[in-house]
C-alpha cells in the first residue's frame, strides 16, 4: 500500500503507542523527548486521519468456546474489493488481507463451537458473490503472537500466548471489551459512563484481562509506515517429527509475527514483517531454508491488511484500488 511518509516526530509517537497503546501523551512525550504540546497534537492527529488505531483485542474465547478457521480464497476477476467489503463487515473475522500468489485474500474467521461450521463457512460465506473458491483450514496452536515487530533483532520467544478459556469473561467484561474494541485509548471513566459501572471496576477489570493475556491492547499501523517493505504470509510445510522445533525457532526471530500449527499438509503458518525484499531474502534462504524438517513453503504478500485482531484498519478503504460496489 502506499502509506504516509511519516517525519521522525510522528514515528517517536507510534513506537511509543506500540509500547503501550494506553500511554498518557505526558509519558508519550517523555519517551519522544519533545513537549507535551507537539506530542499531543501530532499524536491526536495520527488518530483522527486513520494512520494509526489503538484497539484492544481480546482472544478469541472471549464470547464462548470457538475455534479459528483460515479462509484461503479465490476470486473471480475484479472482484477481490466487494468479497473484501462484505467479509471486514462480519464481526467473525479476526484478521483479513488482500494478498498476491495462489489466492486473492486470506482471513481467520472465529466460530463459536455452538454453531455450525457448515453453515457460516458454506452457506454465508462461500455464497459471497465474487468468491470462486475457499479453502477451510483449522487452527491447531498458536506459538506466537508479537506486536514488536518493528524493534528488528532476534529475541527470547518467551511464552506462548496465553490460552483462555470462556469462563475467564463474563457479560461485564465482555462490554468492557466492545467499548474498547476498537477505541482503546478512551479513558476508563468515559467507558465506565457509557456503561454505567463504577470506573474502578473497569479499571480492575480491564487490567486483570490483560495481565493474564486475555486482552492486548494493539496499535493498528501501515507497516510501510515505519519503513517494513515486506509484509508476508508464509505456509510453511514441515516433517511432522519437525513440526515443534521449527514453530520454537521460528519465533525467536523478532520479523515472524505469528506462528500458528494448522490441521493441513504439516503446515505451520507463519507470518513476516520486515524492512526490505533484501531481508526477505535473507530469511528465506539463510534462516527458514536452513532449519531442519524444512520441506518447503508457499508465500502470499500482503497487499493490503483489511483486520487485525478483530478491527477494521482505518486506512484500507481509501486504498483498495478498485472500490466495492454498492
Amino acid at each position: 500500500m502506499n502509506a504516509p511518509a511519516l517525519d521522525e516526530l510522528s514515528r517517536q509517537i507510534v513506537v511509543a503507542l506500540q509500547d503501550d497503546g494506553r500511554a498518557s501523551w505526558t509519558d508519550i512525550a517523555a519517551a519522544c523527548g519533545s513537549s507535551l504540546s507537539a506530542v499531543s497534537r501530532r499524536g491526536q492527529q495520527l488518530l483522527r486521519d486513520g494512520i494509526v488505531r489503538v484497539a484492544a483485542v481480546p482472544d478469541t474465547q472471549h464470547a464462548g468456546p470457538a475455534d479459528l478457521f483460515v479462509l484461503r480464497i479465490t476470486c473471480s476477476p475484479g472482484r477481490q474489493a466487494r468479497v473484501c467489503a462484505q467479509l471486514a463487515d462480519r464481526a467473525d473475522v479476526r484478521f483479513l488481507a488482500l494478498v498476491s500468489g495462489a489466492y486473492d485474500i486470506i482471513a481467520e474467521i472465529n466460530v463459536p463451537r455452538a454453531d455450525s461450521v457448515a453453515a457460516r463457512v458454506v452457506e454465508e460465506i462461500q455464497t459471497i458473490d465474487g468468491i470462486a473458491r475457499c479453502e477451510t483450514d483449522l487452527r491447531l496452536h498458536t506459538y506466537k503472537v508479537a506486536h514488536d515487530w518493528y524493534r528488528g533483532g532476534d529475541v527470547d520467544a518467551g511464552p506462548e500466548p496465553h490460552e483462555c478459556a470462556p469462563e475467564h469473561f463474563d457479560a461485564t467484561d465482555r462490554a468492557i471489551i466492545a467499548e474498547l474494541r476498537a477505541h482503546a485509548r478512551d479513558s476508563f471513566r468515559t467507558v465506565a459512563g457509557r456503561l454505567s459501572i463504577n470506573e474502578s471496576t473497569v479499571r480492575r477489570r480491564f487490567e486483570a484481562m490483560r495481565d493474564r493475556g486475555c486482552l492486548t491492547v494493539t496499535t493498528l499501523v501501515p507497516s510501510a509506515a515505519l519503513g517494513f517493505e515486506s509484509e508476508v504470509l508464509l505456509d510453511v510445510t514441515v516433517a511432522p517429527s519437525r513440526l515443534d522445533e521449527v514453530a520454537r525457532e521460528l519465533a525467536t526471530h523478532r520479523g515472524v509475527r505469528y506462528v500458528a500449527a494448522m490441521l493441513s499438509a504439516n503446515c505451520l503458518m507463519c507470518e513476516l514483517i520486515l524492512p526490505s525484499e533484501r531481508d526477505l531474502f535473507r530469511f528465506t534462504t539463510d534462516t527458514l531454508g536452513a532449519l531442519s524438517g524444512v520441506e518447503g513453503w508457499r508465500a502470499s504478500m500482503e497487499l493490503l491488511t483489511i483486520r487485525r485482531g478483530f478491527v477494521e484498519t482505518p486506512w484500507w478503504r481509501t486504498q483498495l484500488p478498485c472500490r466495492p460496489e454498492t
